[in-house]
């Protein structure tokens, strides 16, 4: 790198301005540390554009100079995607003044905003027409929309509405040489060629970076029922989500469960968050039915299929919410379980997604397997049962992880426990956090050689040089 740092600076600032370059320095620790604390790089700026064009203006500086550029939304997710890693010359690329909702149409049910929306923000903008972006988890508050289209976000209303990749309509991209890629289009049908968006939906910001989306808008929920059951096992929660699809179709709108585990960890770690439940069976299902219509009574339906469930012996307790208050309670504890594993020791966590049939053999088969290898390991889990994802956590006391090579290990063993569970049932490793730099190793073990063969191929085609988000998904310069 011959140009100084003060030369980077000087450059950055002459199309940002001062103020929107942050120099190495205490300053840039939120930017160069992933908010678990697991990774820690450093930058040769941390740049802070207003637009799109800055943001092109910015990538052809760092082409021009081989500079890695990282691209940074609210640096909310769990695999270090957002994260730099320590060599010379990297420049991250922060998103938070972009944060324009350029249109919302009620009538085609769309909304454009740019990439550095609070996701919350897009919600509230919706809201604002009365109309509804279901896209919802537990960072709502401050991770970005660009991020969420990056990772391919998930969330708690996968179930109805789909992943974030089913509800973006059309992009605006940066490409690692500084051009833009035009593609906000708000059509629901365009079959003109290849689907590009597609590509950079889930990329986690190594093909290019996203300054803008139209994004899909639904009818407002105005009707709601929920409720939590007591259950025994996996199975009976399977079983109760057949008997609703039948009874309510899709009206069903999300189906969370939650391991007695992962609750007692809550409860533990999260003093500002009340169980308002007791704890006496294995696991906890949240079942919340949602309709576009107003004062339709769901807690008939939804009281008459539990109690069907009761009688068959399939859950142990039902908790009808009788009023917002109590159902926000409930919601609470399934939004904390990020912060109270954070808090209950060192994480080692997994995304896998199994077909429904086999989530019941996967979840006893790993909990077993993985007690077994490490029994000073607490297992809790928490998922989207409905849509096959239940995350396996395993919390290690830190005082037992002060050695990075015995961490590394202990993490590997369990990481391929999980795997090859995860292979045996017919998933797949990640269903919604993405590789980032946790799980790069593990994509390279389980995946098919030509799945990665083509990978490679699509991440030369854009990037040649491997410039853009480095490390991410694959090892810096593998993709070359």
């Amino acid at each position: 790198m011959s140009d100084s740092l003060q030369d980077v600076v000087t450059g950055l600032a002459a199309i940002v301005g001062d103020k929107q370059v942050i120099a190495p320095g205490s300053d840039q620790e939120p930017y160069v540390v992933d908010w678990r604390g697991r990774y820690h790089g450093r930058a040769t700026a941390v740049v802070k554009p207003g637009s799109t064009a800055e943001v092109a203006a910015i990538v052809k500086f760092c082409a021009a100079r081989q500079f890695a550029i990282v691209p940074q939304g609210g640096n909310t997710g769990m695999c270090g995607a957002a994260t730099p890693d320590d060599r010379p010359g990297n420049v991250v690329i922060r998103l938070d003044r972009m944060r324009a909702v350029r249109n919302v149409s009620p009538l085609a049910n769309t909304i454009t905003v740019e990439a550095g929306c609070i996701l919350f923000e897009v919600q509230n903008a919706a809201r604002a027409v009365d109309r509804y972006f279901p896209l919802s988890l537990g960072a709502e508050g401050s991770c970005q929309i660009g991020g969420n289209i990056s990772t391919n976000a998930g969330g708690t209303a996968v179930l109805r509405y789909g992943p974030t990749r089913d509800l973006v309509l059309g992009l605006e991209v940066v490409l690692p040489d500084g051009r833009v890629f035009d593609g906000l289009r708000a059509l629901r049908k365009d079959n003109t060629g290849y689907a590009l968006k597609q590509l950079f939906i889930g990329a986690e910001g190594t093909l290019g970076i996203v300054t803008a989306a139209v994004l899909k808008l639904f009818a407002p929920p105005r009707s709601s029922a929920l409720a939590l059951l007591k259950l025994q096992g996996v199975e009976q929660a399977l079983e109760i989500m057949q008997r609703l699809r039948g009874t309510v179709g899709d009206r069903l709108g999300s189906l969370e469960i939650m391991s007695r585990s992962q609750i007692e960890a809550i409860a533990a770690t999260v003093p500002h968050v009340a169980i308002p439940f007791e704890l006496t069976t294995p696991w906890y299902l949240i079942v919340e039915l949602t309709d576009t219509l107003p004062d339709v009574d769901l807690d008939e339906p939804l009281a008459t299929v539990l109690a069907e469930a009761m009688e068959a012996k399939l859950a142990e307790d039902v908790i009808l919410a009788s009023s917002l208050a109590q159902a926000k309670a409930i919601w609470a504890v399934r939004h904390s379980v990020s912060e109270g594993n954070k808090r209950s020791g060192y994480v080692v966590s997994h995304d896998s997604v199994v077909p429904l049939e086999r989530q019941a053999a996967f979840v006893a088969n790993v909990e077993a397997r993985i007690k077994a290898a490490v029994p000073h390991a607490k297992v809790v889990m928490h998922g989207h049962i409905g849509d096959g994802n239940i995350h396996v956590i395993a919390l290690i006391d830190r005082a037992r992880c002060q050695d990075p090579a015995a961490t590394a290990a202990l993490v590997a063993e369990i990481n391929e426990i999980v795997d090859d569970e995860t292979a045996a049932q017919g998933g797949a490793i990640s269903a919604e956090h993405g590789i980032g730099i946790t799980n790069r190793g593990r994509l390279a073990r389980v995946t098919d050689p030509l799945d990665i063969e083509l990978m490679r191929d699509i991440k030369r085609l854009f990037d040649p040089n491997g410039l853009m988000n480095p490390g991410k998904i694959f090892s810096a310069g593998a993709a070359r």
